[in-house]
């Protein structure tokens, strides 16, 4: 069984310990990062996916109904609170459950089971979806991006590589640099998986325009791309499993 990725967030060290506790006894959950606030929560959310978040409400600076609502790609949310008064609320923000502190753990672990069977249904769905796009996708030998004021067709064959910017990506071809606001989960879906690989946070490159490995760089024309420490297995073990290395 694959294991759900989860968050937990709660600005009571108490409240907190409790829930990590709770994660620890259920064999399907890998808690993968706590915070004590929204905000620096939401930081980690912009570079980072989970399935799951365990979010309390009442935080100050940001709360968690308030986080939810800005989050871009949201995860599964359950709420942990200690108030009863936001359930009607968030339950029009189709979370997948609603937590009253002092949580009793078997109440804990219904919680979970559903989140764990909506994630399974969602895979299958995905899946399914999955092999009639990446089929549809494997004949189109480009892309269209947005801007400044237009939408761009590009090549795939005329990209060299493509860089984060913070919020926005650089594709670097053989002719221009083109900006983009768009994220690395999107451009990914809009690429050909089996010629295209993310080898650092803020770096993909085209497999084709690889000229030299060494020392973790990849040169490609005049660029030196680095290799990500938490990348760098992936990366070699993807060139030997095409038979490249």
């Amino acid at each position: 069984m694959n294991k759900l990725n989860c968050l937990a967030i709660d600005d009571e060290p108490f409240a907190l310990e409790i829930i990590k506790d709770y994660i620890s006894k259920i064999p399907f959950w890998n808690l993968v990062e706590t915070f004590d606030n929204g905000l620096s929560a939401l930081h980690y959310l912009r570079e980072n996916q989970v399935d799951v978040i365990f979010l309390d409400i009442q935080m100050p600076e940001l709360t968690g109904i308030q986080l939810l609502k800005v989050l871009q790609n949201k995860p599964q949310i359950i709420f942990t609170t200690a108030y009863d008064k936001y359930a009607l609320e968030s339950y029009e923000l189709n979370v997948t459950d609603y937590l009253l502190k002092p949580i009793p753990f078997e109440r804990f672990y219904v919680a979970t089971e559903k989140a764990l069977a909506k994630s399974q249904t969602a895979a299958g769905a995905e899946d399914q979806m999955s092999s009639v796009i990446t089929e549809e996708r494997s004949q189109e030998t480009f892309m269209f991006v947005k801007t400044e004021n237009r939408i761009q067709k590009i090549e795939f064959a005329d990209i060299l590589y493509i860089e984060g910017m913070k919020d926005y990506l650089r594709i670097v071809t053989e002719a221009e640099k083109i900006m983009t606001l768009m994220s690395f989960k999107k451009l990914m879906e809009l690429l050909p998986q089996s010629d295209f690989v993310r080898v650092h946070k803020s770096y993909v490159i085209p497999l084709k325009k690889v000229e030299t490995i060494e020392r973790n760089n990849i040169k490609i024309k005049d660029k030196f791309i680095p290799i990500g420490e938490s990348y760098r297995s992936a990366f070699y073990e993807l060139l030997q499993s095409k038979k490249l290395l």
